[in-house]
């Protein structure tokens, strides 16, 4: 899948708030707020309809953030949006800096330790709060790594599809 095809869930709408048409948003973006500035947003609602939607505005406000959308003007209208998924193109995003990855990119490689031995690929990538989360799936098991360069991770080649890292593979 290319770049120009694949999407990244950047958040969703959590409901609403207040009673002019405003909706609390919950965004994975760095910094939250940035989930403004990657529009058009393609919205996928619970039933699965998709559209594209540009122009919505929005603010930080506590551990949410409080988003207009164009044409919403009432209450209702933000509740039934409840549980809408905000996706984007992968290519609308900036490139990672060096050293740095979208936890997308990773999705789908192949992990093998320093020794050879293959731990399957990364099936997903989660945050503990202390560090990232490596998740290698084989057809047997999973395991967690932790996504902490180079004591872990040693490397990640994107031209040969591989994440290798320093663990013992019975862990």
């Amino acid at each position: 899948m290319t770049d120009s095809t694949r999407r990244i869930l950047l958040g969703r709408v959590l409901g609403a708030f207040g009673l002019r048409g405003e909706a609390k948003l919950e965004s994975w973006t760095e910094p939250r707020v940035a989930i403004f500035r990657y529009q058009p947003w393609i919205v996928r609602d619970p039933q699965g309809r998709e559209r594209e939607l540009s122009g919505v505005r929005g603010r930080e406000s506590g551990k949410y953030l409080i988003a207009n959308f164009p044409e919403v003007t009432d209450r209702d209208a933000v509740e039934a949006m409840h549980g809408t998924e905000i996706y984007v193109p992968r290519s609308a995003l900036p490139p990672p800096k060096a050293g740095e990855y979208y936890w997308v990119d990773l999705e789908g490689l192949r992990v093998v330790t320093t020794e050879g031995v293959s731990l399957g690929t990364v099936s997903h990538l989660f945050s503990t709060g202390a560090n990232d989360v490596l998740v290698a799936r084989d057809d047997t098991r999973e395991r967690m790594i932790p996504f902490v360069l180079p004591q872990y991770v040693t490397s990640v080649d994107f031209e040969a599809n591989l994440v290798t890292v320093d663990w013992d593979p019975d862990f």
